[in-house]
């Protein structure tokens, strides 16, 4: 299961959304440090790298948006752990 794959199902169970859009940025950093076939020395694995979560849920009502962004973090520990790099988090609740 790729990990855009893998992001969209844990998010789905934990936070039953009401929307929620995965998008794959990873191409838009080829060649960036640690990115595959950069050449660089720690070049990651993993082709995919670089996401936006856009997100909206009732779990996220009455919670700050640091709040939102750390479990949604905490929720992706192992993809952050398998590869990737860097996760872009737009999470709103109902209503906004």
């Amino acid at each position: 299961m790729s990990i855009k794959e893998r992001i969209t199902t844990k998010l789905s169970a934990a936070l039953a959304p009401m929307a929620l859009d995965v998008i794959d940025d990873s191409a838009s950093h080829a060649g960036h440090i640690g990115h595959p076939g950069s050449g660089h020395p720690g070049a990651m694995s993993s082709t995919e790298t670089h996401f936006t979560v856009r997100v909206a849920s009732a779990a996220f009502a009455g919670k700050t948006r640091l709040a939102r962004h750390r479990l949604v973090n905490e929720l992706l520990k192992t993809e952050f752990a398998d590869g990737m790099h860097a996760l872009a988090i737009e999470a709103k609740a109902p209503g906004e």
